[in-house]
């Protein structure tokens, strides 16, 4: 199994099988909704659990409950149930804080980084999924960035291919450095080749930010299974953070 090439021309691909075991735990973060956190999220845990470590998906909160579920989307991808947690559902389709209001719940930020925090230490490797994008309101007075820093996750970033992109993701960038979040890519997700903008913006966002740009093309996800197959095909496991030789897991977990 390999991830495929990504952006710069690295033709090589590494085996999964061969970094599967120096992962370490890592959130995956978006420039807004709907840019492909989800579908990123699920291949790397599909694919990591293909290589026969035991990664699990970590959703803080899922609102938009029951027609948008990240976490099912991600067991179904993989096959099974134990590759994904959801941590709180929330109906309606807003940022968690409004959303929990709205719907006259109480969401707690100490109990959501409690929760977090665990869920990745239960499995080899905790992926944690964001909501949206950094600025995002989670709970009291806490945004999504607050949540991956606080849990000291390195991170890969999810944005469209498309124009508009440059600008959004280095502005995420941005945001993450400036809270000692290192970035270990960005994935710009959708068709590279429909436009100028989608062929020019990976070479462009890399001499901004200075980061590993990767790119995903679109996926036929009729089976979510589909977005295994795409990820290991195309992404590299550059993108993947690993951990300090001779250091353990649960050593560098939150």
């Amino acid at each position: 199994m390999t991830f495929g090439a990504d952006s710069a021309g690295d033709q090589t691909g590494t085996p999964v099988a061969s970094v599967g075991d120096s992962v370490r735990d890592f959130a995956v973060v978006g420039t807004g909704t709907g840019v492909g956190k989800t579908v990123v999220t699920a291949g790397l845990v599909g694919t990591l659990r293909e290589a026969g470590v035991d990664a699990c998906g970590v959703k803080p909160a899922q609102t938009g409950y029951p027609l948008d579920h990240d976490a099912g989307f991600i067991a179904d991808a993989c096959g099974s149930e134990a590759a994904s947690t959801c941590l709180r559902r929330l109906e309606p389709a807003l940022a968690p804080a409004v959303a929990a209001e709205q719907a006259g719940e109480t969401l707690e930020y100490g109990a959501i980084r409690r929760d977090c925090a665990q869920a990745v230490r239960t499995a080899d490797v905790g992926i944690v999924e964001g909501i949206g994008g950094l600025r995002v309101p989670l709970a009291d007075d806490h945004e999504i960035v607050d949540l991956v820093a606080d849990l000291d996750l390195p991170t890969v970033v999810v944005a469209r291919a498309g124009l508009g992109t440059l600008n959004h993701s280095a502005l995420t960038v941005e945001a993450l450095r400036r809270r000692d979040i290192e970035v270990t890519g960005v994935v710009l997700n959708g068709d590279a080749n429909e436009t100028l903008a989608k062929r020019t913006n990976p070479d462009v966002l890399a001499e901004m930010t200075g980061c590993r740009i990767e790119t995903l093309p679109s996926l036929d996800l009729d089976n979510p299974v589909d977005a295994v197959e795409g990820v290991r095909e195309h992404l590299s496991t550059k993108v993947l953070p690993t951990r300090e030789p001779g250091r353990s897991p649960r050593e560098e977990s939150p």
